[in-house]
């Protein structure tokens, strides 16, 4: 046989020869402590609510949260982000159920709280999109522009009301400017030290939020785009990442995650804070509606997946396949 280069001494495919040699030789495991499961908790219903743009999601009861709660540990997966969906005839011009220590998300986090104590850690969205009228992520001006700095003391008040409410983990996801020292700053001053700060460092305004609007009830009117990053930028994530480490962020995060491994991979290279990916909904709901046709093998799809964007440096991944990824990664 005819030598080129190495060849036929060095063979690659000698790595790949069996499903042992396979997993033996892997560079990138998933493990159920990487996952963190996003979840809805909507005021005033009496059964879980179906979300027809995200098939297996639903927003949850009291009750139906604390069951996924408990799941959630026995999987073994890290954290449940929570996301509160008030009434609609709740929702005014500055999200006050949002710093209302009886609104839903601060209902939530205690019942969740009681329900699993620290052996999964609670988080909580921190922001006003869910619980104002006009559906933006902070108080308007009176030229209906999102006014930051006003912004900031709204949240300043639910980063407070968050972690008298239990939360373990704060996460600011308004893309505010400031606004992780502020948060910390409030934390501080009512003696939370302990409650981490989980910055969306590079949150970018992406059509793959599409059907976490439903998800929340969003009221959204216009656009984020004057506060949420711009997808053809890549540096301007960096600039945004070490202000949040300036300002105290404990952990940082990119999202979307699929569409944007290049940062992901950018922002774990350059920091020694872990770093968290959110696989959002419209990620999740292409694979979905995909399987569903019988297009992609879908178990494998959710996989490789996640695989991926661990992969490009994401230390945790918010999914809201985290406990059915988790089940299948124990049974192994």
């Amino acid at each position: 046989m005819t030598t080129y280069g190495s060849f036929p001494g060095t063979r690659p495919r000698r790595l790949r020869s069996n499903p042992v040699m396979r997993r033996m030789v892997a560079e990138t495991r998933l493990h159920p402590a990487d996952l963190i499961l996003p979840a809805f908790v909507r005021e005033g219903v009496s059964e879980p609510v179906p979300i027809a743009a995200m098939p297996g999601v639903v927003q949850h009861t009291r009750d139906s949260l604390k069951k996924a709660a408990a799941e959630a540990v026995a999987a073994g997966i890290s954290g449940i982000m929570l996301f509160g969906v008030p009434e609609e005839s709740k929702k005014d011009a500055f999200g006050t159920p949002g710093t209302d220590p009886d609104g839903i998300l601060q209902v939530a986090l205690r019942d969740v709280r009681a329900e699993v104590g620290d052996d999964l850690l609670v988080m909580s969205d921190l922001c006003l999109d869910e619980t104002t009228d006009h559906g933006h992520c902070g108080v308007l001006d009176a030229q209906g522009r999102v006014d930051n700095d006003a912004t900031l003391e709204r949240y300043a008040e639910m980063a407070q009301v968050q972690a008298d409410a239990g939360a373990h983990v704060v996460g600011p996801s308004g893309m505010m400017d400031g606004q992780i020292g502020v948060i910390r700053d409030a934390l501080d001053q009512i003696g939370r030290e302990d409650v981490a700060v989980l910055a969306y460092t590079a949150k970018y305004a992406s059509a793959f939020y599409g059907p976490f609007r439903e998800a929340v009830g969003s009221s959204l009117q216009g656009d984020r785009k004057t506060y949420q990053q711009d997808p053809a930028n890549a540096r301007e994530s960096l600039r945004e990442l070490a202000l949040d480490l300036e300002e105290g962020a404990d952990m940082v995060m990119v999202k979307p995650a699929g569409p944007y491994l290049d940062i992901l991979a950018r922002v774990a290279d350059a920091v020694d804070v872990p770093v968290a990916a959110y696989q959002i909904s419209g990620e999740y709901s292409m694979i979905e509606a995909a399987a569903e046709k019988g297009w992609i093998d879908r178990d494998r799809a959710i996989l490789e997946s996640l695989t991926g964007i661990k992969r490009a440096g994401a230390r945790n991944i918010l999914t809201y396949w985290a406990t059915e990824v988790a089940q299948k990664l124990r049974e192994q």
